[in-house]
């Protein structure tokens, strides 16, 4: 793709990146939990842009969860990552688990946000589902060090869902945001949860690199991912080479996670051993989500849209999806309408958070090369003295 001249390619693919995942977010939520067979029949075929709920009586028709999915409505996914993408603006550094209880769960807790799914201002605390609740027991009413206070928490996609201004804040650089991404999960998963961020991020941040592909995304993801995690992306991505439409190959992807999946074929009722740490595990999200890319050739609406109508976590997957094909083409990648609609019903710019995050990284590579270069100082030093 060529850029309009002056073109900041970092704000670029920055905001592609934060602005894709948000969409994604949004045009995902109101198929969350159902199959695409109940997604057909509610929407007369395959959902093609923003649609209303599921349930039109959304109040009430799942008293855990009474929230106003669909509509172009974000959902956790994108509150999570706005407040993270705060935390940043505060430390303006590389983040660490200590900086989640620090910065990030004080947020959660303390701050009213519009949720557009609420129709009101709230608590992030009061959106967020029971495994981001965990953070505040954890962190602020446990006092549990940060590092290890995912422990013991159900094993999902959680950390990973809001993990990519990890990948932005380390642009071209994968193996740093996932060592990154996995000192900041440590706070909130474990196991393949935790792995899955530290993936996420590093797919972000191959993404990032000018010249990145969906090629050099899949393969930065495998070389870093360990155990299960690092099979499912293998198994989910080899079958998505074969896909030639998404439309036709929603049930092959399924087919090649499934292995590796712990929930089970009801989404809405999970197996008993569902989300506890293994080695063999992994989340269903990421794969699948990397597997749409490579089915969609790396492009963002195919990618988000095969997300949305697998199903499942359809929100999260396309999130995740959206992120790296938006990082990928850079904000151009990303419909202009679908933008503009989801801004407008989700009271949010989104793409705002991408010149932040561009930033940020800045301030944050600055202090990067200030260190390197006392460390060469010191290396330096060490050669003349051993001289």
């Amino acid at each position: 793709m060529t850029l309009p001249p002056n073109t900041d390619v970092l704000v670029d693919k920055a905001t592609g990146a934060l602005a894709g995942a948000a969409v994604g977010d949004a045009l995902g939520g109101a198929a969350e939990g159902n199959t695409p067979e109940a997604i057909q029949q509610r929407y007369d075929g395959f959902i093609e842009g923003i649609v209303p709920p599921f349930n039109a009586d959304w109040r009430n028709a799942r008293p855990i969860a009474p929230y106003h999915k669909g509509d172009g409505h974000i959902t956790d996914d994108t509150l999570m990552t706005c407040a993270l993408v705060d935390v940043y603006g505060t430390v303006r550094d590389h983040l660490t688990a200590h900086d989640v209880a620090t910065h990030l769960v004080p947020l959660l807790m303390g701050e009213k946000r519009w949720i557009p799914e609420f129709e009101s201002e709230a608590l992030l605390l009061h959106r967020i589902f029971l495994a981001e609740k965990w953070l505040v027991a954890r962190l602020h009413y446990g006092h549990i060090d940060p590092r290890e206070a995912g422990v013991g928490n159900i094993v999902n996609c959680g950390a990973t869902m809001y993990a990519a201004p990890i990948g932005i804040v380390n642009a071209g650089s994968p193996d740093a945001a996932y060592a990154e991404a996995i000192d900041v999960a440590g706070a909130h998963q474990s196991s393949y949860g935790r792995e899955a961020a530290g993936v996420y991020a590093a797919a972000v941040a191959e993404a990032m690199r000018p010249g990145a592909s969906v090629d050099s995304v899949v393969a930065t993801a495998l070389r870093l991912a360990k155990d299960g995690t690092r099979t499912a992306i293998a198994a989910v991505t080899d079958a998505a080479r074969d896909v030639t439409d998404w439309r036709g190959g929603l049930a092959e992807l399924r087919r090649a996670v499934e292995p590796f999946d712990t929930v089970g074929p009801n989404y809405r009722a999970p197996a008993m051993d569902a989300r506890i740490p293994s080695r063999t595990k992994a989340i269903e999200e990421l794969p699948i989500a990397l597997g749409m890319l490579v089915a969609a050739r790396g492009d963002y609406r195919d990618a988000v849209l095969g997300s949305i109508n697998y199903g499942r976590d359809s929100d999260s997957i396309a999130v995740m999806a959206g992120s790296i094909a938006g990082a990928l083409g850079g904000l151009a990648a990303v419909p202009a309408e679908w933008v503009k609609d989801v801004s407008e019903a989700s009271r949010i710019d989104v793409t705002a958070t991408g010149p932040a995050m561009a930033a940020v990284a800045r301030d944050v590579w600055a202090r990067d090369a200030d260190r390197a270069a006392r460390v060469a100082d010191a290396r330096t030093a060490y050669a003349g003295a051993a001289a």
